[in-house]
């Protein structure tokens, strides 16, 4: 009967994820004010950013805290704030909200050279145009070689995003000093599109990353009410936002749009009803060897890590990891030596490893 087989797959995927979680345990490191974004610069040591707009250098082995002071005016307003970092051969990126004119506010990118006392910031990148918003800033950063590539918001205007002259809803792609690569698509085929944008179709990309295994760039993505989603960063493509609804509708209930139709972007994985996704990254390490390879979602609202198995597009394997273990979680990194991996949550910086 229908009713039966609906109990007993049920049970079969909630016994997957309850094994997953008898095999894990969690350890709360410290307590944090709202972070946002980390990054390792060595095996003991992770930069953290707090939305309010601290930059921390935390020691793992000690625990100690260190705040280190930087120049930057960040504007925490609605959503925005200090939000990703990301280190690399002694260079610091972060992504913020700024103060642009009167209440209107960008998604910028600064870069800095790393010091413990004071990092020095210079802005590499402005979102175009300003926008009185508190919502949907993105944003989250990855480095391929010498790209940079950042998620930028569409912050709540809709449309704005299948508009390839302004930045909002879209994902950009700049060289690590914030120069134009000459590949991107206005140079080849996008005569219309500002210089920066690399893809765009996109509403609150929160999560970025590069795959060490096939070298490309991974995204996720909420929906609006429904329809969050994991998908690849492709050069010249469009994810329809606000064309497309990709199986959400408005906070009314209105229709937004068809989940997909050939022309845009068509996603790896959906999730219908939201799960918030969050940050994101592809496994690699030997703590959990066995997941190499596989995409790791973490989400706020449903307060879950999820493993997604995404080689064969056509089945992806869905897993959820944990649920409800450490609240929200905003961000995930893989340590490099262990493969640990460790989390932040609405207020703490949690590691989880294999009991």
């Amino acid at each position: 009967m229908a009713w039966k087989r609906l109990i007993f797959l049920f049970l079969f995927f909630s016994s997957i994820s309850i094994a997953e979680e008898q095999e894990l345990s969690f350890k709360k490191i410290l307590s944090l004010n709202e972070p946002w974004g980390s990054t390792f610069i060595n095996d003991d040591t992770l930069l953290i950013t707090e939305k309010s707009g601290k930059i921390k250098l935390i020691n793992l082995l000690n625990k100690n805290i260190k705040e280190i002071n930087h120049n930057l005016k960040v504007l925490e307003y609605g959503q925005g704030g200090l939000l990703d970092i990301i280190f690399k051969n002694n260079s610091v990126w972060v992504s913020y909200t700024e103060k642009r004119d009167g209440w209107k506010t960008s998604t910028s990118i600064a870069k800095g050279m790393f010091d413990e006392k004071k990092i020095t910031f210079k802005n590499i990148f402005q979102a175009f145009p300003p926008i009185d918003s508190m919502y949907h800033f993105g944003s989250r950063l990855a480095i391929k070689e010498n790209y940079l590539f950042a998620s930028i918001g569409e912050r709540g205007q809709g449309m704005i995003a299948q508009d390839p002259s302004k930045h909002p809803g879209s994902i950009i792609r700049i060289h690590l000093d914030g120069s134009i690569p000459i590949d991107n698509p206005k140079f080849l085929n996008k005569k219309d599109w500002l210089p920066e944008i690399y893809q765009i179709g996109v509403r609150n990309p929160q999560g970025l990353t590069l795959s060490p295994f096939d070298g490309k760039v991974y995204i996720s993505n909420h929906g609006a009410k429904g329809g969050d989603w994991f998908g690849e960063a492709k050069i010249g493509e469009n994810y329809g936002w606000k064309i497309l609804g990709w199986g959400g509708t408005n906070y009314t209930g209105t229709k937004i749009g068809p989940k997909w139709k050939p022309g845009f972007t068509k996603a790896i994985k959906y999730w219908v009803p939201s799960i918030a996704t969050s940050a994101i990254t592809i496994y690699k390490g030997k703590e959990f060897e066995e997941w190499n390879n596989s995409a790791l979602i973490t989400s706020l609202k449903d307060k879950s890590l999820r493993k997604l198995e995404f080689l064969d597009k056509n089945n992806v394997e869905e897993n959820i990891i944990f649920k409800n273990k450490i609240g929200r979680i905003r961000d995930i990194q893989i340590h490099p030596s262990t493969g640990k991996i460790y989390f932040l949550s609405q207020d703490a910086l949690w590691l989880m490893e294999k009991n």
